[in-house]
């Protein structure tokens, strides 16, 4: 009795249509009948509305956390722009400037980028942190489905996204989209 064989994964790095012996990200996501392919382009449309629905999480908790940050300011909580001054720094020698002190090679303003705004409290940022990583994750896996380069699953992010986009972008800030110029990245990676 013959051992059976793996999956054959057809792999093409050009515009393609095919449908059977697609590998989609991983040698287990094999497409083997054209059923599974439509399960597969309605898995992956059904991502990208998850994506599109952690897009406006974040949005949301982003709003809720400055909206505490600015009800702490009003309450006297340290959460004002101007509470945290910066002290003159004791070991600037003779003859140096503020440009070499904060330098490169200094190593203190390596991971001390120029912060504009308030500290967030931790539980807050271990939340956005993960929404924002698996927003990250998320376009990631999008893109390697997308350098398939199948004509078929290159539709269904864009139908995926699209509907996601339609279902979670039903309200516009008219004032943040004038005056921020609309930064909103969309479908893109991060």
């Amino acid at each position: 009795m013959p051992a059976p064989t793996a999956p054959v994964c057809k792999l093409h790095m050009l515009w393609n249509t095919q449908i059977e012996n697609t590998c989609i990200v991983f040698r287990s996501w094999h497409v083997s009948t054209k059923l599974t392919f439509l399960f597969s382009c309605l898995a992956i449309i059904a991502l990208c509305v998850f994506h599109e629905y952690i897009r406006v999480l974040q949005k949301q908790v982003d709003y809720r956390v400055a909206l505490s940050l600015k009800d702490k300011a009003k309450l006297g909580g340290s959460a004002t722009p101007g509470s945290a001054r910066r002290s003159p720094s004791p070991t600037r020698g003779r003859g140096s400037s503020p440009e070499e002190e904060s330098g490169l090679l200094s190593g203190r303003r390596i991971f001390a980028a120029k912060a504009k705004g308030v500290p967030v409290p931790t539980p807050s940022r271990v939340l956005r942190a993960s929404i924002y990583g698996a927003s990250v994750f998320i376009s990631f896996f999008l893109m390697l489905v997308f350098m398939t380069y199948n004509a078929y699953l290159i539709t269904s992010v864009v139908i995926g996204a699209a509907l996601g986009h339609y279902v979670f972008g039903g309200t516009l800030n008219p004032d943040a989209v004038l005056n921020e110029g609309g930064q909103d990245k969309g479908m893109a990676c991060h």
